[in-house]
């Protein structure tokens, strides 16, 4: 991993004055005597002073060639949000284009959210929407990131495991999508470090042993090139250099694509830089004559860029040592834009060539937000972020010979609506390669695409294709479409769909209270009115399943607790133990739950009447309540009282669990993800080697009920090399 070292304001300044870019030096210096005063007597978790931190994010945005504004924008951008300084201070202060990019990055203060994936959603959201007007909040955005990934040893562990999760689902995906490489892939291994430390370890332990023989390969390589290379005229002398893949990428190519670390061709890589596209070409040629290329293996992204615009030439060529590896050759142009994507327009300014080519590349953000207007559910553009900004992108053609680039996986249903919308609305079907294919057959790049569309004016979608399309902007179309065009149908459907739900969990709200009821949801979902919120679930802008737990709580508050019981309701008071349970023919007395057994809603229970300590709940089948009804003592067993749960018995309450699974690189990785995708949160997890080579998973998590913890059993069991998972005692 990158190691982080402590910035002060005077390597900053020589940093600038080293750099042959023109730099506003007295307001950058004014923007760090602001910030240090702001951040006065503030630190960070590592115990060092809090300034460090927009220092440290500042030299990462000079090493990209940000501008003055940018850099200070980047030293001010906490200061709103975590010190007295206000927006107003700064833009008197910096000026208005400063104060913009510092009001871009803040997060939301005040904003109604029900969990936190909400509240990341929409601070997400408005970090979109600010770089829509200015990529250069975005750009600021990644190199925090950057920094408080390179500093998160100091977090707790939850923390850190949730923020891993977070950088690898929307920030390292931003970073590869505007093409800043040298940002990306630290991002991924830094999360990837966090994420499942047993396999990036592996993986760098193998890449270590193998180091002097990979130079050594590389220089030999390289040597041989530049030999061959001489015999020729450039325009300027050709630049050959080795690359070296990153931790994370090796991962996703052994573990992911399963593959064995041998299989990895590209695992060594030399690259060619030149100055034009002619030169591209004509070294491709010399290198096919010099080594023998592999069927399948060459790709031509300077003919067919990729999304991020990112151009080269690659093509993977057997050595005469045998070994496999991939040469890659671009121009001088390309590389920047390779290495530093977007950051290169400010970086070298022939990096990105005009508005209009700048206008071109940041497309998806626009395109991204209109999608999610569309959506009543705030969290779609997290979604979107993680879904459609694949790491690996086709690229189809239409009939004409336009290329359209698709996330893997990506269907003719995508396809059609990612050329315009009503073409994805008036699709009655499509022929890849002359042939009609179905609606869910996946694309393959390469593959010529035509779109049959309907005559019928009133043609629309199909309520299915939502469950066909892959990508997050066609759903969103289609849930579009279906709002407006269907709206008394999506009432109907919504209010079945409410009632039912309400039915199911036991929910007895009279009519005339929905309204009262619903309130906050229809607020958070901005729906005026109770057909806006019915119609919004109806065409499925809003998940009701999301929904149901807070309808239970509230229910409980105001329904439940005024309804007259045959027996009290006892709550504990320890705050992560608030299962509801009745207990027969006792007074209101305290309750705590047996760590022996750790029960959780939906077990089979007994109370057991301590001395002094109220109520102690365990489950039937404890060893404790076992070897007591095994030693049939009277005195004992008239101590033991009927519980159970109430129906409202939904508040998080803590057990651990066991999973024992063939030892394998990634194991750890996809048991943590299932538990993050499931919103369990993991309180303490370690994992350790059996002597008879199989893995063990241990963790302490927060659980709802059985129900939930079973579901999450049956999807762990489907990992590959799982024999056994079980909630484990204490």
């Amino acid at each position: 991993m990158a190691e982080d070292r402590v910035v002060t304001i005077d390597m900053l300044v020589q940093k600038i004055l080293d750099m042959d870019k023109q730099y506003d030096l007295s307001k950058i210096i004014s923007a760090y005597e602001f910030a240090a005063k702001a951040h006065e007597g503030q630190l960070r978790s590592s115990g060092q002073p809090y300034i460090i931190h927009p220092l440290s994010v500042a030299e990462i945005l000079l090493d990209l060639g940000m501008d003055t504004d940018t850099v200070c924008a980047a030293l001010l951008h906490d200061v709103v949000e975590d010190t007295d300084a206000t927006a107003e201070q700064v833009q008197k202060r910096f000026g208005r284009d400063v104060a913009a990019l510092v009001d871009g990055v803040t997060k939301l203060a005040k904003i109604p959210i029900f969990n936190k994936e909400q509240q990341q959603a929409e601070n997400v959201r408005k970090i979109m929407l600010a770089m829509s007007q200015d990529i250069r909040v975005i750009i600021i955005k990644l190199c925090d990131r950057l920094h408080n990934m390179r500093t998160l040893e100091f977090r707790p562990e939850h923390k850190q495991r949730r923020t891993a999760l977070e950088t690898m689902n929307i920030y390292a995906p931003i970073a590869r999508r505007l093409g800043i490489k040298k940002v990306q892939e630290e991002l991924e291994d830094l999360a990837f470090h966090y994420l499942d430390p047993y396999a990036y370890a592996e993986i760098e332990q193998q890449m270590e042993i193998k180091k002097s023989e990979r130079e050594s390969f590389i220089h030999s390589i390289a040597d041989t090139i530049r030999t061959r290379l001489n015999d020729e005229k450039f325009e300027r002398e050709p630049q050959i250099e080795g690359r070296v893949k990153s931790i994370y990428g090796m991962y996703k190519k052994v573990y992911v694509q399963r593959k064995d670390i041998e299989q990895v061709y590209d695992k060594y890589a030399v690259r060619v830089i030149v100055t034009t596209i002619a030169e591209c070409y004509n070294v491709l040629g010399i290198v096919h004559d010099l080594f023998r290329p592999l069927p399948n293996r060459f790709k031509d992204y300077i003919a067919t860029p990729k999304a991020n615009m990112y151009q080269s030439l690659h093509t993977t060529v057997l050595g005469r040592e045998g070994i496999p590896f991939e040469i890659q050759i671009r121009t001088w142009d390309m590389h920047a834009t390779a290495e530093y994507g977007i950051a290169a327009h400010w970086k070298y300014k022939e990096g990105i060539q005009g508005k209009d080519r700048m206008e071109q590349r940041l497309s998806w953000i626009r395109q991204m937000l209109e999608a999610q207007q569309t959506s009543d559910d705030v969290e779609e553009i997290v979604r979107m972020i993680k879904n459609d900004l694949s790491p690996e992108d086709i690229v189809v053609m239409t009939p004409k010979g336009d290329t359209i680039s698709l996330p893997v996986g990506s269907t003719v249903i995508d396809f059609a609506y990612k050329i315009h919308t009503q073409i994805g609305h008036k699709m009655m079907g499509a022929k890849v390669d002359g042939k009609i294919v179905p609606l869910d057959y996946k694309l393959q790049t390469g593959d010529i695409c035509d779109i049959m569309l309907s005559k019928d004016p009133e043609k629309g979608p199909n309520r299915a294709w939502l469950d066909i399309a892959m990508t997050n902007e066609a759903k969103s179309k289609i849930r579009s479409w279906f709002k407006r065009e269907r709206r008394n149908e999506n009432i109907i459907t919504g209010k079945q769909l409410v009632e039912k739900e309400l039915r199911h969990s036991r929910l007895r709200v009279p009519e005339e209270d929905y309204a009262s009821f619903f309130a906050e949801d229809m607020k958070r979902h901005n729906c005026l009115t109770l057909d806006d919120f019915y119609a919004s679930i109806g065409y499925g802008g809003i998940a009701l399943a999301k929904l149901v737990p807070r309808w239970k709580d509230q229910y409980h508050k105001l329904y439940v607790e005024e309804e007259p019981e045959d027996s009290p309701i006892i709550t504990p008071s320890i705050p992560s133990r608030r299962g509801s349970i009745i207990l027969d023919d006792i007074s209101d007395c305290a309750v705590k739950f047996a760590q022996c057994c750790n029960p959780l809603p939906g077990d089979e229970i007994v109370g057991f009447i301590t001395r002094g300590h109220g109520i102690s709940v365990h489950t039937t089948s404890c060893i404790n309540y076992r070897s007591m009804l095994a030693r049939n003592i009277p005195e004992e067993r008239e101590r033991w009282v009927d519980v159970q749960w109430t129906d409202s018995s939904d508040t998080a309450m803590q057990t651990s669990i066991e999973v024992i699974a063939t030892d394998r690189v990634g194991l750890v990785y996809d048991i943590t993800a299932i538990l993050m995708e499931s919103r369990i949160p993991i309180i303490h997890s370690s994992s350790r080697i059996l002597k008879n080579g199989n893995a063990v998973f241990d963790a302490s998590i927060r659980i709802i009920n059985k129900s939930q913890l079973t579901s999450t059993f049956d999807r762990i069991r489907k990992i590959k090399g799982v024999l056994s998972v079980e909630r484990a005692n204490g």
